[in-house]
């Protein structure tokens, strides 16, 4: 008798993929939790939309544009149970560093102030910037956060191990901001 698998999403918002990278970096007890979870979604699977019924959406970064509104909006209609995976997902971290300037300033200074050949802030296919880059949690209900940029290796199979188990992993004892 095989166990039902559960569904599993890994989403990247405005962040840097490091917490991608640690969560690659659990070597091979990826196939452990390969056994047991169906990447449905992820920056490595081939889906072109957020499905629907996922167990667990694992999310890095800050919501920092209006794509990041509305893409964790859907994850959360969409996913039992919503994970806030590294500092920018938990706190805001190092997107919302722009958060004192003027969105508008920043883009000029960035795009115009200096630029030799062709300045101007980019507007097609470039998603509108949020006045803020905030934590999930400012938006939408978060289930659990794991701190750390990125959280190590071990505190994401920590977790994974759990949630795949039906169990609210403490992390008490586990992780840490940085």
């Amino acid at each position: 008798m095989s166990l039902k698998k559960i569904r599993l999403a890994t989403v990247w918002l405005d962040g840097c993929s490091g917490c991608h990278m640690s969560l690659l970096d659990i070597d091979e007890a990826i196939l452990a939790v390969a056994q047991k979870a169906d990447v449905v979604y992820g920056p490595l699977v081939d889906a072109q939309d957020f499905p629907k019924a996922v167990d667990v959406t694992l999310v890095e970064g800050a919501v920092s544009s209006q794509d990041d509104l509305e893409k964790i909006r859907t994850i959360r209609l969409r996913s039992k149970l919503v994970v806030a995976l590294g500092d920018c997902a938990v706190t805001g971290n190092v997107p919302a560093m722009r958060n004192p300037l003027l969105t508008r300033k920043m883009l000029e200074r960035i795009y115009i102030d200096g630029v030799q050949q062709t300045p101007g802030v980019p507007h097609e296919g470039v998603p509108a910037l949020l006045r803020m880059a905030v934590p999930l949690h400012e938006v939408v209900k978060v289930d659990l956060e794991v701190p750390g940029c990125p959280p190590p290796a071990k505190s994401i199979l920590f977790v994974l191990s759990e949630l795949i188990e039906g169990r609210m992993p403490d992390l008490s004892s586990k992780v840490k901001f940085g």
